[in-house]
């Protein structure tokens, strides 16, 4: 045969290389119909509630997909479903700089407020005007940015100018989808949204840091931001979080007539756009639409704290425009604090660790505001006495700034016949010893504070707590634990532990053991103020410490203080600083601070440093209501560590008052005195930080 006729046979390199090219091929084609496939059935189920598939089949997709890219990683692409969770843990949120500002909006608390809003819109821009109503999600705001349809960006509000950039925990929320649906996407598309935790996944999340004697979280919005901030990915995955978006904040090269139509193609292309939202014609309808949800907020499995009313149009946003810190076309309407009846079944009393008996209601479980709520504080003997409320009433709940339960009152035409007036214990309830009641103060006292079992586990609770020494692993159930041994008789104990006795304590092993001698060793080192907050002084909490420690720089020096040198400080009035004097005349308390400078517990701060400066050097500041990215002594310790002199009361040398949720009196006196009043983003803005 001539050699032109002839056919080469291939090598075996030759046909292996082919093979390997044909499977490459064939691995291409079976992962882009997966991904297809994996977001469309994601979509079916976070967003639109709708499943096609089994959770199993489901799964089974996603298994198949990670298989094929560990075999040929070179098929791995960045919006890959398999993608959402990965990477090390970050060591710092960065900053983000948003391409369009995120404002706050004002409120409305009544009918009347919510009506003058409407009515300055209509004088702006005329009657002919319609509403976008939406639920005011209870949650983080977030900035969820995609290029060319593709996830790149996840963002916190920050003060509105600047976020931090939480991309890699964003990309771990089932609802929030890595690749858009569709085509003809801007090349820019920033999306504003809140990221939530619905109820059922709240309690969940509550109940494995219980197990794990971990601090819980007080709400879904707390949990919720804590979630979402967390500095490895893996653990935000491990949390059931959503998003729910309500806005285009921007868009390059594409714009929206309406606000509506905004939102109709974010849904259109995969994004969740909460369903209850609806269009009004008229202010009566925006009334409507308030009443209906104020009435079932709970007939939904997330938290919602109002309705969030805007103008539609966006020519009619244009022409209001916006103040220094919120639009003119839109206004959040807060719903009042929200009341249940429930049945009392009975008043009991607890033991504190400053040995303060305190009332509280043992109720029928009730769901008030998102929370299944069982008992209620009752303050002490006078208030239930003032709200007469009796065993077996049906009382009015309600949870106070949407936090706190407590009993409004009963219903008096709800109670039985024969009902008796509930009597103030005579004697502990934990040691049985007699309570006392000082003149001119409204608290029984129990005085047996070395033998009483509650004042005992409440005090070691509170030594180990965060805001004093900070000791973790030291909670509650293993505080019981030493107690119940008669291991500790005081906090000051914890620093003579042996090894031998913290290996017998049930369920702790070599790791376990280790772990809490290295958190009771690294407390010893704390700054005196913590110190001052852990060793139980009455009155003297984070704030007060450190204006002690300030002033005095070791224990020594505090101990020889007058009532007349303490209430020298600005700050600190005559009953704390009696009470800060009588501490230390206490036998007892001496030789507390003994055992604790045995154990080697640092107790002066050798190099006093002045105070700081900062941006808010000179300032005079109280913090009133609660905030959402900071906790009480957080933001007390950022302020001070700004250079601001942070005191309890408002006066008319206060510089501002930062007002949070749920403000109370101290918010009323600062507008009665003409005291600037500022919100959580504008202090985070001064501080110079971000949310």
């Amino acid at each position: 045969m001539p050699a032109s006729r002839r056919r080469s046979r291939p090598s075996p390199d030759d046909e292996r290389h082919t093979n390997e090219e044909r499977r490459l091929s064939n691995a291409r084609a079976r992962s882009e119909e997966l991904r297809e496939a994996i977001n469309h059935h994601s979509y079916r189920y976070h967003v639109r509630d709708e499943p096609e598939i089994s959770d199993y089949e489901y799964d089974q997709l996603v298994r198949e997909l990670e298989g094929i890219e560990t075999e040929f990683p070179e098929l791995i692409t960045p919006d890959s479903p398999t993608q959402r969770v990965g990477g090390a843990p970050a060591q710092l949120f960065a900053p983000v700089e948003h391409r369009a500002r995120m404002l706050s909006l004002d409120n409305a608390f009544s009918w009347e407020e919510l009506e003058a809003w409407g009515k300055r819109v209509e004088r702006a821009i005329g009657t002919d005007v319609r509403f976008a109503c939406e639920l005011k999600i209870d949650g983080l705001a977030v900035v969820v940015s995609y290029e060319r349809g593709v996830l790149t960006r996840g963002a916190t509000r920050g003060d509105g100018q600047t976020g931090e950039d939480i991309t890699a925990n964003i990309r771990t929320v089932r609802t929030v989808p890595v690749r858009l649906r569709g085509s003809g996407h801007p090349d820019v598309l920033d999306v504003r949204g809140e990221v939530y935790l619905p109820v059922k996944g709240f309690e969940r999340v509550n109940e494995e840091l219980r197990e794990r004697e971990e601090r819980t979280f007080a709400n879904p919005r707390n949990a919720a931001a804590g979630s979402l901030r967390q500095k490895d990915p893996k653990v935000t995955a491990s949390r059931p979080l959503a998003l729910w978006c309500h806005g285009v904040l921007f868009a390059r090269g594409k714009r929206f007539e309406r606000h509506s139509t905004a939102l109709a193609y974010l849904g259109d292309a995969g994004l969740p756009v909460n369903p209850a939202t609806e269009v009004v014609g008229s202010l009566a309808d925006v009334f409507a639409y308030c009443e209906r949800w104020q009435r079932d907020r709970h007939t939904i499995d997330y938290e919602i704290d109002g309705v969030v009313v805007k103008v539609d149009s966006i020519h009619q946003q244009e022409e209001l425009g916006a103040t220094s810190h919120a639009p003119r076309w839109a206004i959040a309407y807060k719903f009042p604090p929200e009341e249940r009846t429930t049945l009392l079944k009975a008043i009991d009393v607890h033991t504190g660790r400053t040995g303060i008996v305190t009332p509280f209601a043992v109720l029928e479980p009730v769901f008030v505001s998102g929370v299944t709520v069982g008992t209620a504080t009752l303050h002490n003997q006078d208030e239930v006495a003032r709200k007469d409320v009796r065993p077996g009433d049906t009382v009015i709940v309600r949870r106070a700034g949407d936090v706190i339960p407590e009993v409004v009152g009963p219903v008096l035409e709800k109670r039985k016949r024969g009902a008796r007036r509930w009597k103030f214990p005579t004697v502990c309830p934990s040691c049985g010893t007699a309570l006392v009641r000082r003149e001119g103060e409204a608290y029984w006292v129990c005085p047996n504070r070395r033998g009483c079992p509650s004042q005992g586990i409440e005090w070691l609770f509170h030594f180990a707590s965060r805001g004093a020494m900070d000791i973790e692993h030291l909670g509650y159930k293993t505080g019981i634990l030493l107690l119940d041994r008669d291991w500790v008789e005081d906090p000051a104990d914890v620093y003579f532990l042996t090894d031998e006795q913290l290996a017998g304590l049930p369920g702790f092993k070599e790791k376990s053991v280790a772990n809490l001698r290295a958190a009771i060793e690294g407390s010893k080192d704390r700054p005196l103020w913590r110190l001052l907050v852990a060793i139980n002084i009455r009155h003297v909490g984070g704030t007060v410490a450190q204006l002690l420690a300030r002033r005095f720089p070791s224990i020594e020096a505090l101990r020889g203080a007058s009532v007349e040198d303490l209430s020298a400080i600005d700050g600190i009035g005559p009953e704390i600083a009696q009470s800060v004097v009588d501490w230390f005349q206490d036998p007892e308390n001496r030789a507390l601070l003994a055992k604790l400078d045995r154990a080697g517990v640092r107790t002066r701060d050798e190099d006093v440093a002045p105070p700081p400066e900062g941006p808010l050097t000179g300032a005079t500041i109280v913090i009133t209501g609660g905030l959402e990215s900071l906790s009480r002594s957080e933001a007390e310790q950022a302020a001070a560590e700004a250079g601001a002199h942070v005191t309890s009361g408002v006066s008319k040398k206060t510089s501002f008052v930062v007002v949070g949720e749920g403000p109370g009196s101290k918010f009323d006196k600062a507008v009665q005195l003409g005291v600037e009043t500022i919100d959580e983003g504008e202090f985070l803005k001064r501080l110079g930080r971000s949310r």
